[in-house]
């Protein structure tokens, strides 16, 4: 431990805490983490990335979670103690969970090589993939992964215009399962769907326009589900590209259900049996 009972930080400009600093600043989250490290919060997050092979490169504890944080990261890890003032005036907020953790980037792999890998991890079983263009809403996308990891989803593809997957609320949200689950953006789009194709998956693309009932439809061993966001919907490029479209029949009146709702839905309808 970096910081223990008798060795509490109580100064705010400590080099130690400069992972920490505006977390509810987006720009400044942004430039501070760029390609470098991303921050997760919470003992559930922490304790998926402990598992998830990222390199953690150190934890942000108050005297009262020190003993917890402690239980979960084991030795290795730094941990830094410091007075909830210097967490608030860190972080920008009150952090009523009183636990945070910087870990480093790793690349993404390519569109290519989480197909391969979602491929053969799944033997002669099953795969399913989620393809997403235009998610903008952290929770949503953290909404997503959480469902995608409870329904047996083996990866997410992103379009160049999805948020940033290691943004904190979309960890937070996802329950930390995001940080467990492949992750791949797209270079071209929708170009990279042939990459999907290639590799004999069909894709099946979820908007009420001009499609057919996911109740009525068979799922292929090989299934790609694609999801636009929130408003807009799929983009008709997306929607053109896609093998079909299916939809989530709803009651006339009401216009769309959560695109986090319907992903859930649709990842449990399609899942392997």
């Amino acid at each position: 431990m970096t910081g223990g009972a008798g060795d509490v930080v109580t100064d705010p400009g400590d080099p130690r805490l400069d992972d920490y600093v505006e977390l509810t600043d987006p720009a400044a989250r942004r430039r501070r983490e760029r390609d470098e490290l991303f921050v997760v919060e919470g003992p559930v997050a922490l304790g998926k990335l402990m598992v998830s092979g990222h390199r953690i490169r150190s934890v942000l504890a108050t005297p009262k979670t020190a003993a917890r944080v402690e239980s979960i990261v084991g030795g290795g890890v730094g941990v830094v103690v410091v007075t909830p003032d210097v967490m608030r005036a860190t972080v920008g907020f009150d952090l009523h969970r009183g636990i945070v953790a910087a870990a480093d980037r790793r690349p993404l792999p390519t569109v290519a090589e989480l197909v391969a890998g979602a491929v053969t991890s799944a033997g002669e079983g099953p795969v399913r993939l989620a393809v997403l263009e235009g998610l903008n809403d952290p929770e949503n996308l953290g909404l997503i992964a959480r469902s995608a990891r409870a329904f047996g989803v083996a990866g997410l593809i992103l379009d160049p215009t999805c948020i940033d997957p290691y943004y904190r609320r979309t960890v937070r949200v996802s329950m930390g399962e995001i940080l467990l689950l492949p992750v791949a953006r797209a270079a071209s789009w929708p170009d990279d769907l042939d990459v999907v194709h290639s590799a004999g998956f069909t894709t099946w693309a979820l908007t009420p326009a001009g499609a057919v009932s996911i109740w009525d439809s068979d799922a292929p061993d090989r299934l790609a589900i694609l999801l636009g966001a929130e408003g807009p919907g799929l983009s008709s490029a997306a929607l053109d590209a896609a093998s079909q479209r299916v939809a989530i029949p709803i009651e006339p009146a009401v216009d769309s259900v959560n695109v986090g709702h319907a992903a859930a839905i649709a990842f449990a309808v399609t899942g392997p049996r």
